[in-house]
């Protein structure tokens, strides 16, 4: 279930905050966005490499140029999200991202 985290990193980019989440994700904090609400939050320049975004809802989010190469993404929706330059993981096909982006579903990596 999409929720909004009480977690301070969360907070930190729902308040579009992200030097000071980058600062915090750099002095080793875990990302843990898991079941997120991140619709239409601006994430371009985030530190997202190893995020777990399991189950995150990312609808309208602004994804661009962000790394996602080694990030969790099972589950999560990136339905209308702006990626442009954005690195998705290896496990992840273009039709699949392609069927988030345009239809909202829920991301399904091959194994």
């Amino acid at each position: 279930m999409v929720t909004i985290k009480q977690d301070p990193l969360y907070q930190l980019l729902r308040d579009e905050r992200i030097d000071a989440f980058n600062a915090k994700v750099a002095a080793g904090a875990p990302v843990d966005l898991s079941d997120a609400d991140l619709r239409n939050v601006r994430l371009q320049g985030a530190d997202l490499h190893h995020a777990n975004l399991r189950g995150a809802y990312l609808r309208g989010a602004n994804l661009k140029g962000c790394d996602l190469s080694d990030a969790n993404l099972t589950g999560a929706s990136i339905h209308e999200a702006h990626i442009g330059g954005c690195l998705f993981p290896a496990n992840l096909s273009a039709a699949e991202i392609r069927l988030s982006y345009e239809l909202g579903t829920r991301l399904r990596p091959t194994v």
